[in-house]
């Protein structure tokens, strides 16, 4: 799979989700997708924008956009992370860093003076054709959901 970049096809990949769902790009053609990486489940940031997104679902779905968040924690705790937060999207596992990979987000990231690797907040948003058409890298979780749903209406 090549990297995701800005004006090309996304590559198409099949991810397992929550609520016992499979999730394959290909078969998402003809709405727009949103896809936000996040470092983990639970943690107030992450929290915070999945609810910012959960607070715009509607608007979302009415400009034929689904939306997927997406980290590393287990199927389990995404089930307990979305039952506890209402969020009516669903949220993708990925372990093996396959997704992580495809849109390049695991980065060298600094905590409390030590390193590790590890995802950097970002979204992306795919057309209804399947193109890569606008990313956003380092997010900083205020305001982003909102960037984001103009971007959709501006396609």
């Amino acid at each position: 799979m090549s990297q995701a970049t800005i004006d090309q096809p996304v590559s198409d990949f099949t991810a397992v989700a929550t609520s016992e769902t499979t999730v394959t790009l290909s078969q998402l053609k003809g709405s727009n997708v949103i896809i936000y990486f996040y470092p983990k489940d639970s943690t107030p940031g992450c929290t915070t924008e999945g609810q910012d997104f959960r607070d715009l679902y509607e608007q979302f779905q009415a400009a034929n956009t689904q939306i997927f968040g997406v980290s590393r924690d287990s199927m389990r705790r995404h089930e307990n992370f979305k039952a506890k937060q209402t969020f009516p999207f669903e949220l993708i596992s990925d372990p093996d860093e396959e997704l992580c990979q495809l849109f390049d987000v695991i980065k060298l990231k600094k905590l409390y003076g030590k390193e590790h690797m590890g995802i950097e907040r970002s979204t992306f948003l795919i057309d209804a054709d399947g193109m890569l058409r606008k990313e956003w890298r380092k997010v900083k979780v205020k305001g982003h959901v909102e960037e984001v749903f103009e971007a959709v209406k501006a396609l």
